[in-house]
């Protein structure tokens, strides 16, 4: 596990010695930033309506902005997913492609340190650099607390957007093993991304195809769907199952790329 670390902060200094993190931290921040403030100034808006008239005369979806929590963490955070499906595979292409492409691959395949090794490495170091990422967005609920208002006291419901942004976490954790994977395949970093996302945004719209099927496939999908396991964690439902589908696809994602590079030091 010592080596593992050490490779997990070198895997650290590489990202924070070049740009390209602090590219994706700006993109982060300024694409939530943007739907933040137009998730606050439509609950300002509702808020205003249900003062003029009354809450029992508004739609039946106006009652998730009768709170901060509700109005706008929860539905903040299901754009950070959204951000996050975009964002992930730019930060694990370059895990195993650019040691390919830079023919460095080979030199740690002949250093005396086990493929398993390498691999929890790699996946650490991407696992830190996806929470720095994601770490980011805890700013808007922590200036929501600091200066919104509610008729309990206070104006966040801490469980819900601490489960919630769990959630986000486990999904970014997902997003670099399955992306680690596949820049393990490939040399090329930009192909690595983009495969990465066409295996990640399928995944992740099952649930809409799950709606059109018949049971027993319906409740498979559903179970498979990215989206719908995350669903009951963003909204502070604490399912053990969403945990252990995640724990899943990530043990899965690993083997595979341990057996990857496996194989590839034999090649080698």
């Amino acid at each position: 596990m010592r080596i593992a670390l050490a490779i997990a902060r070198k895997e650290l200094s590489l990202y924070f010695t070049t740009p390209w993190a602090y590219g994706v931290f700006t993109a982060m921040v300024a694409l939530s930033s943007f739907f933040f403030v137009g998730l606050l100034e439509r609950f300002q808006q509702v808020q205003e309506m249900a003062r003029r008239t009354n809450w029992s005369q508004l739609p039946e979806d106006f009652t998730a902005y009768r709170n901060l929590t509700d109005g706008v963490v929860v539905q903040l955070w299901g754009i950070v997913i959204i951000i996050t499906l975009f964002v992930a595979p730019f930060l694990s292409m370059r895990l195993f492609a650019e040691e390919k492409r830079n023919k460095t691959f080979e030199l740690l395949m002949t250093a005396p340190v086990r493929p398993i090794e390498i691999v929890l490495g790699k996946y650490l170091g991407g696992v830190g650099i996806i929470c720095a990422t994601l770490g980011l967005t805890l700013v808007f609920p922590m200036v929501l607390s600091a200066f919104g208002k509610a008729d309990s006291g206070t104006a966040l419901e801490w469980s819900t957007v601490l489960l919630g942004y769990g959630g986000i976490l486990l999904w970014g954790a997902t997003c670099m093993a399955v992306g680690m994977f596949i820049s393990a395949l490939t040399e090329s970093q930009m192909l690595a991304a983009f495969l990465t996302f066409a295996v990640l945004l399928p995944w992740m719209l099952l649930s809409g195809v799950a709606q059109g099927a018949e049971e027993p496939a319906r409740s498979v999908l559903m179970y498979l769907s990215f989206d719908a396991q995350l669903q009951n964690l963003l909204k502070g439902i604490l399912d053990v199952k969403s945990f252990v589908f995640f724990a899943s696809v990530i043990v899965f994602s690993l083997v595979l790329t341990h057996r990857t590079v496996e194989a590839r030091r034999w090649v080698s």
